[in-house]
Order: structure tokens, then sequence, then C-alpha cells
């Protein structure tokens, strides 16, 4: 999962993408922000006019957005671009929904920033209406429609529509107990509204680290995270730093708590040696 808005340079994105084919990865996630969170000097390309370009310089990979907010598109215009991506790569791609958080760049954008109660009643309204567009469309390959993903901290607002509507529910920010907790959440969901728990997928977008030097180089792009020995210690606990070895029993964990899928977040994206790394775990899951 690359975050888009930290200045990916589209040659670094088509890098990136034959890494991950090359390395046997088999999706690459994207976030969709226009505005670094914290470098507003770096450049932000648009996730879905970028995955549309991507989708025709890809043949195996599959794509999707973690998360669209429901506050920078209308879900017709939304429901159009992924079919079009949809389209292009010949049923690769995937939808992430969320309700926004980041407030200072839709002020930057002039984009309607309402409380969140009205975001998370617009989330509702918009994936009912991204799912009905989606099985609609002509264009889609994927049938009855490509996935949709629901993104939110397993709460009330996003774990009720994700369970009637969504394919897969995406959290982030959560060790294994905590997944675990969330997970429960998510099935108590679906059994509210009839649906087998085991039919919705339960994945989980999270920072790693693979070593000290990659903590550093991390912490660089991102200060907020703290020194790059404590980050590491602190990913450490959750299961997600350290050697193949490590990460890969890490991993174990989160499935063992319910996650059925990782989308872990390349921050250093130049780094293309950290993408070979993943394949390596990826084989060994």
């Amino acid at each position: 999962m690359v975050e888009g808005q930290e200045g990916v340079s589209w040659d670094q994105w088509l890098a990136l993408a034959e890494a991950c084919e090359r390395h046997g990865i088999e999706t690459m996630f994207r976030s969709d922000h226009y505005l670094s969170q914290t470098d507003h000097g770096r450049t932000a390309t648009d996730a879905w006019t970028l995955l549309g370009a991507l989708a025709a310089r890809t043949t195996q990979l599959r794509l999707g957005t973690l998360v669209s907010p429901v506050t920078f598109r209308h879900p017709s215009v939304l429901a159009k671009a992924a079919a079009t991506v949809d389209h292009i790569s010949g049923g690769r791609v995937e939808v992430g929904m969320g309700a926004g958080w980041m407030e200072i760049e839709h002020e930057r954008y002039a984009l309607a920033f309402p409380v969140m109660s009205e975001r998370l009643k617009e989330l509702a309204g918009q994936v009912e209406a991204v799912d009905r567009l989606l099985r609609d469309d002509l264009l889609t390959v994927q049938r009855p429609r490509p996935p949709l993903i629901v993104g939110g901290a397993a709460k009330r607002g996003t774990t009720g529509v994700a369970a009637r509507f969504a394919d897969e529910y995406n959290t982030h920010s959560a060790d294994p107990p905590e997944a675990a907790r969330r997970r429960t959440r998510l099935n108590q969901a679906c059994e509210q509204v009839g649906r087998d728990p085991g039919s919705l997928r339960f994945s989980l977008m999270t920072p790693f680290l693979v070593d000290m030097q990659h903590a550093e180089q991390f912490v660089q792009r991102y200060p907020d995270a703290g020194s790059a020995a404590d980050w590491f210690e602190e990913l450490r606990r959750r299961g997600l730093a350290g050697g193949p070895s490590e990460l890969v029993a890490g991993l174990r964990e989160f499935e063992a708590a319910g996650v059925e899928r990782v989308m872990l977040q390349h921050v250093v994206h130049e780094d293309l040696d950290v993408v070979a790394e993943l394949g390596e775990i990826a084989s060994a899951l």
C-alpha cells in the first residue's frame, strides 16, 4: 500500500508496479489524498487517474484505493472511474471507500467537510449507490461487480454498511488483540443483518519495518512517528517489525486474530529492495 500523496512520481509508480509483479506481490493499493500529511510541498497525484494509467501498464497486479473519501466525488463519478479502470485492467480493480478525515486538504481544495455523523450517513448512501452502479455498468469485467471495501475502525457507522453491501472491511492501526476485537464487532454487524460473517473479508492496513535503517527512513518521511528506535519497538510489539521470519510470525498472529489480508504501507516508496523482501514474506505465508 503506497501513500500516493507523499511525492511519488510517475516513474516511481511504474517501478513499484513492476517490482510487485516481478516479486509475486498480488495487489498494490494506494491512498486517495490530495495533500501530504507532513509536507504540503510534496506532489500528490489523483488516485483514480493514476490507477487507470497503471492498469494499462500492468498485466497481473490488482489495484485499488484505501480509501476513497465520500467527500471527494459524487458516487456516479467514483463508480464510472472504477468501472473504467476495471475495463482497462481486464478485471483487476478493487474499490475502497471511507468517510474521509483530513480536514486541511478539504480546506485547501474547497471541498465540503461535514461533521462525522453526516459523513457517515453519506458513506452509507454512497456505498449503496456505487454497489448498484457498478453492477449495472457494462464496462465492468468482474461480475457481479468489482469488490467493494469499506474502511474504518470497526465502529457502528461503518460496520453496518459494510455488512450490507461490502465484500471486505479494512481497518488500520491495530495490534492483534485489537484486531480480534474489531473482527468481533464486524461479525456482530453481519449477524444483525442476517449475513454470514465469513462472507465479509477482514483486512488490515498497517505500517511495517524491516530493520533500523528502514525505521530511520520512515521517521524522516513521517516525523510524528517519533524516534526511529521507539517506532521500531512499537511496531515490533505489534508483530510488524523485524526480519522476514519475525514479520511472518507477526502476520500469523494477525491471522489468528481473524485478519485475512494485510496491506503493508510502503512509506519509503523509492526503496525497491523492500518490495523484494515483501515478496519473500508473501511466499512464506
